[in-house]
């Protein structure tokens, strides 16, 4: 059975969450006349990296982008993801949530790595769970942008029984080469799709480089998007990892004893 995914390779306004929101609802109600049936969005969308600004503009998991999210995908029978930068009391997180087709939130992942170049330590904390998630009958997983540099990690997913992982990024576009090689060498080492959205434009600090990707298990590029905003529709069939893995039983020939 196959599955349509939207990428929504989107700007972000600095700072900005309620242009943010109406942007990202224009993206999110043209993926889904387009067929789309799992809508990601990039890393942090709704506000960008306005780290010193968070005290103002981040929000509860049950604020005005959880609400759209909520409402969207209920009225178009879709799933959407993507991260938000969350408040929890004095704390802030870096969060990727999840809501499927029924408006229920199915995954809340806390970014676990957080990328020091951008100055994420300073200001937010790290989550300390998985995002392993269900799409349908197929068990997925949810990481954020500097987390894919972490294969132990991405393994750990994998062991969990995930056969896709979706990418949600603001990867600056001088490290673009990066973002590609290290993406198809998750999806080989662990013969699943990568999902991954990363985000267009400029903040103050940085500029990103797009290039969102769709790979499959073998690690060949099913679609790839350019360096302006773009949504990008690809079918996968999850089903090919169990077939791909089989031929190439790296799960069943692993030597954990080793791995210490």
């Amino acid at each position: 059975m196959t599955t349509n995914l939207a990428i929504i390779q989107m700007d972000i306004a600095f700072g900005n969450p309620a242009l943010n929101r109406k942007h990202a609802r224009t993206q999110i109600e043209e993926a889904a006349t387009h067929g789309g049936e799992v809508i990601l969005l990039p890393e942090m969308w709704t506000t960008g990296y306005d780290l010193s600004r968070f005290d103002e503009i981040a929000e509860e998991l049950d604020g005005p982008a959880h609400q759209l999210m909520m409402e969207l995908a209920q009225q178009h029978k879709v799933t959407i993801a993507g991260s938000i930068a969350e408040r929890d009391g004095e704390d802030f997180y870096n969060t990727f949530v999840v809501y499927n087709e029924s408006g229920q939130r199915c995954l809340k992942y806390r970014k676990a790595h957080l990328f020091r170049l951008m100055d994420e330590e300073k200001f937010l904390r790290s989550g300390n769970q998985q995002g392993i998630f269900q799409l349908g009958d197929t068990p997925v997983a949810g990481v954020i942008c500097y987390d894919i540099r972490f294969p132990e990690w991405i393994r750990t997913h994998m062991l969990e029984g995930a056969r896709g992982l979706f990418v949600t990024a603001e990867w600056p576009k001088p490290r673009t080469e990066h973002w590609r090689s290290l993406l198809i060498s998750r999806a080989i080492e662990n013969q699943c799709f990568i999902i991954a959205c990363n985000r267009v434009g400029a903040d103050p600090n940085n500029e990103f480089g797009g290039h969102s990707l769709v790979i499959d298990p073998w690690g060949t590029v099913v679609g790839e998007a350019g360096e302006e905003e773009e949504i990008l529709i690809v079918e996968v069939d999850f089903s090919r990892v169990e077939a791909i893995r089989e031929q190439i039983p790296i799960f069943q020939d692993r030597r954990p004893d080793l791995y210490k």
